[in-house]
């Protein structure tokens, strides 16, 4: 299998022939070999098709992935290219005008994960934008979404709800490449660009099928809390959860993303019982009992399950974490993780789901996940299955 920037050197960079490029990357942005993108387009193979990096621009984490989860990234030059490199994540996240100046067209290549609140698919969406307004082009080196191309969850982010974490009105699991994602934003303007100055790059080999262990390449973590390639799959099902900062969920300790855990569950054993007596789909639970050397909980005993997902398509992986705070809740009502959250923890929380709604839906209910809730989440996605199909590459 052959990502984009595979497809790129192998047609002797035929997409980028004679231009001057700003690149926006992160460590991901490497070849099936693990080569950086970077050094691939400072080559002398590129410098003689005529390729000149002349500026890099960093996401969240950072070029180099050196910067933390949260931190500033601060305007640097690189050392090794000379190339400026310019934030993305700091006092904007939207390339400016004069960071652009001497480009001709702006260069995607970073994974993404399958998630609408992973930001690096807002960076995607402000930085075609920014291409627009000052007549660039864009383009997509693609990669393969790690949960695959079939997997869709969620509805879409509703009026008030958008932000940096839920930019786009696409469901929370979307199911798409970055470089299909780039083709719905312009094509159903989601933000203004010329759809005539976009061009993916797309791989050969992948099929909407494969996760990521299926493709054979080698897995380059997409931040510091996504260590595997499995660990996309245990995002959405914990990180919702997370924002409220009132369970730890494993970021801290060795299973970022896989635990639901607290200082005050009680019985482990009990909750994984439960859980698994709902025969929810594709996912087992099991007891677990820990200590995060960091974070949340940091040095303190918890208690709580490891979540084992058995089968991605089948697990209703954004729901998994409400039907954990059902048995929770039921077991400790004075702890009810959303009336101890603050009101600035359940904002964030409404703004990664999009709205307020399945929240709501789930308070109203009794914090039971009704099947009528379950069924309506499952519908929430129908449109966009219907809208994407003219946007697909594979």
């Amino acid at each position: 299998m052959l990502t984009g920037i595979d497809v790129l050197e192998a047609n002797n960079f035929e997409q980028l022939r004679g231009k001057r490029i700003g690149l926006i990357t992160n460590p991901t942005g490497v070849n099936r070999n693990l080569r950086s993108t970077i050094d691939i387009l400072s080559s002398a193979e590129a410098q003689s098709a005529g390729v000149q990096l002349v500026a890099m621009f960093a996401p969240e984490h950072g070029v180099r992935g050196d910067i933390a989860a949260g931190e500033k990234v601060s305007n640097v030059r690189d050392v090794k290219t000379g190339a400026m490199i310019y934030s993305l994540y700091g006092n904007g996240m939207k390339p400016k005008p004069e960071m652009l100046g001497g480009i001709d067209a702006l260069v995607f290549d970073i994974a993404d994960i399958g998630s609408r609140s992973y930001t690096f698919i807002s960076t995607l969406g402000l930085a075609i934008e920014a291409a627009g307004e000052n007549g660039l082009e864009f383009v997509v080196l693609d990669r393969p979404n790690p949960l695959g191309g079939n997997k869709i969850e969620g509805g879409g982010v509703k009026s008030g709800f958008s932000s940096f974490v839920s930019k786009y009105n696409v469901p929370y699991i979307h199911g798409m490449t970055v470089g299909e994602l780039a083709r719905l934003y312009v094509g159903e303007d989601f933000l203004k660009a010329n759809p005539d100055r976009l061009t993916v790059v797309p791989m050969m080999g992948w099929s909407r099928s494969s996760t990521f262990d299926q493709t054979g390449l080698s897995f380059v973590p997409t931040s510091p809390h996504i260590p595997q390639w499995t660990t996309a799959i245990y995002y959405p099902i914990t990180g919702m959860v997370g924002e409220l900062q009132t369970l730890n969920i494993g970021v801290g300790y060795t299973l970022p993303f896989e635990l639901f855990g607290a200082e005050w569950i009680t019985d482990a054993e009990g909750l994984a019982e439960r859980l698994n007596s709902k025969n929810i789909d594709g996912v087992i639970f099991r007891p677990i009992h820990y200590r995060p050397f960091y974070g949340s909980a940091k040095d303190k005993q918890v208690h709580g399950v490891q979540v084992h997902v058995t089968d991605i398509e089948a697990a209703p992986l954004t729901l998994i974490g409400l039907y954990v705070l059902e048995e929770i809740i039921s077991a400790h009502p004075t702890k009810n993780p959303f009336k101890a959250a603050t009101k600035e923890r359940i904002a964030m929380y409404d703004k990664v789901l999009g709205s307020s709604e399945l929240r709501t839906r789930f308070e109203q209910s009794g914090y039971m996940l009704t099947p009528q809730i379950v069924n309506w989440w499952k519908e929430q996605s129908n449109w966009f299955r219907i809208l994407r199909k003219k946007y697909l590459l594979y």
